[in-house]
């Protein structure tokens, strides 16, 4: 268990580029895969790690290894993930500056832009429809539409955009409603 938690979330890092949200189709991926986690605990996994300090990402793999082999899987889920990240960025480190006035080098880096926009906003459609919907994007009905998830939804996006508060106000409010209105 312990060598296949360290090889999926390897994997996961050397692919998932763009941050924590681009994690999110390789989370579901392994949904389907293995009885790891459910849709359910991917939601339960966002707001947590939204929540928390740390990469989203990185809290992820803890979440899952921790459920699935305790302490040790925690670790070893999270050293998955963050490998392919360390090992890319001694190697860029290294040869970077010797090329980094190249076409090659600046072509490659034009493409990886729109591709982790791409992922991050393919995520983040699939987390609101897992919000309001409370489904998967790949699951996807109307009859789970939640009005209350949705007004939420709509009350803290227009808060955030129309005030100054810090977004873990909108955090903050969003886990006092939430219990007050047993979501």
């Amino acid at each position: 268990m312990l060598i296949l938690l360290y090889i999926e979330f390897f994997k996961i890092g050397l692919f998932a580029v763009g941050g924590g949200l681009a994690t999110l189709p390789f989370l579901y991926d392994l949904a389907a895969k293995y009885t790891w986690l459910t849709n359910g605990m991917i939601g339960d996994m966002i707001a947590i790690s939204e929540s928390t300090p740390g990469p989203m990402g990185v809290n992820m793999a803890t979440y899952v290894g921790f459920q699935n082999s305790g302490v040790i899987g925690c670790f070893v889920a999270t050293l998955g993930l963050i490998t392919p990240s360390v090992i890319i960025i001694i190697i860029v480190a290294n040869t970077l500056a010797k090329f980094k006035e190249s076409e090659l080098v600046k072509n490659v880096f034009y493409v990886l832009r729109p591709m982790a926009t791409g992922l991050i906003a393919a995520a983040g459609i699939s987390v609101i429809v897992l919000a309001i919907f409370g489904t998967a994007v790949s699951d996807f009905s109307v009859s789970g539409f939640s009005l209350k998830a949705f007004v939420l939804f709509v009350a803290i996006f227009i808060f955030i955009k129309k005030t100054k508060f810090h977004p873990i106000v909108a955090i903050a409010i969003s886990g006092v409603v939430g219990v007050l209105l047993n979501f």
